[in-house]
């Protein structure tokens, strides 16, 4: 690819995907809370262009394989989220859902998520979350799955400070844009009261 289209693409707007996995809130018995939640977040934390596409779905793992099939290889989002349906109840199956379409597993993702619920609530431990990598001849995409309560989407995303704002747990959005990085996706700000990325100095844009 010239230079000139290199540099296009990766100037491109960050395209998300996300996806909120409820048989209650997929058929209408109440309000979805993971999908608002989520836009929110991003839209507070993120300083560069981005474009989402959204999915209310139940817990069927075929329909949660399908999502996330379509939202990278044909959608071609360079991350997509998940919430909900990743606890011990024999309809949680998005982890395996997600374990089934990677190409590569991200184990350090699932370790943070739970290191910073663990702040909170014993039962963190319960959590399967996951994190993946899926590619294709063209693309890839980081695919994470979030748990489904506004707060603790909040939580994982921002991570911990404290009452004079040190971050004392590191959330693991600051992580995720030098990912986008190295699979190939756009070049990823944030507003750093919201989240600092981090980036080693090589991978860092002059301004």
């Amino acid at each position: 690819m010239p230079e000139s289209s290199l540099d296009a693409a990766l100037d491109r707007p960050l395209r998300i995907g996300l996806v909120s996995i409820s048989d209650r809130a997929s058929s209408g018995v109440y309000q979805d809370q993971g999908l608002p939640a989520l836009q929110e977040w991003f839209g507070a934390a993120l300083s560069t262009p981005w474009e989402i596409q959204t999915r209310l779905i139940p817990d069927e793992r075929a329909a949660i394989e399908l999502a996330l099939i379509e939202l990278v290889d044909q959608a071609h989002c360079d991350l997509v989220i998940t919430t909900g349906g990743t606890g011990p109840a024999r309809r949680d199956v998005t982890p395996e859902a997600t374990l089934a379409v990677a190409t590569k597993e991200m184990p350090g993702f699932g370790e943070q998520m739970r290191q910073i619920s663990l702040q909170f609530v014993p039962t963190a431990i319960l959590s399967r979350q996951v994190a993946v990598i899926r590619e294709t001849a063209t693309h890839a995409a980081l695919i994470l799955n979030l748990p489904g309560q506004p707060k603790s989407i909040k939580e994982t995303l921002s991570g911990l400070k404290d009452a004079e704002g040190k971050q004392i747990v590191a959330g693991i959005f600051a992580a995720i844009p030098y990912c986008i990085d190295l699979i190939g996706g756009p070049y990823v700000e944030t507003h750093e009261d919201i989240c600092k990325v981090f980036r080693p100095k090589s991978a860092l844009r002059v301004k």
